[in-house]
């Protein structure tokens, strides 16, 4: 009987002490790689975004993220006017638009 009650006991384990912080590298490791991989490039891109949308001018021919492409009339703080053919003007705001085609020559 005492056989038994050894076996349903299990054998002492040799890891009981070990180090709590090694628990935790696994999900250290996964949230490392995620920044890498994920966050820290889509950063990236916004900041070049944000740096592209800040270098607009007028006269620049753009291409929106609907496909439209234009050239600005005029760049405000939030909102650009893009003519996209004779007398037709429209208003987007300007982080809808995606690339700049051709920069006017200044």
């Amino acid at each position: 009987m005492s056989g038994i009650i050894f076996a349903l006991s299990g054998a002492p384990q040799s890891g009981e002490g070990s180090n709590p912080f090694m628990m935790f590298v696994p999900i250290i490791l996964i949230f490392v790689v995620f920044y890498l991989i994920l966050i820290r490039p889509q950063q990236k891109k916004q900041k070049e975004h944000k740096n592209l949308l800040s270098q607009l001018r007028k006269g620049d021919r753009v291409v929106t993220n609907g496909g439209i492409y234009g050239t600005i009339v005029d760049a405000k703080e939030h909102v650009a006017v893009i003519k996209i053919a004779e007398n037709v003007k429209i208003e987007i705001v300007k982080s809808a638009i995606a690339t700049i085609i051709e920069k006017k020559d200044e």
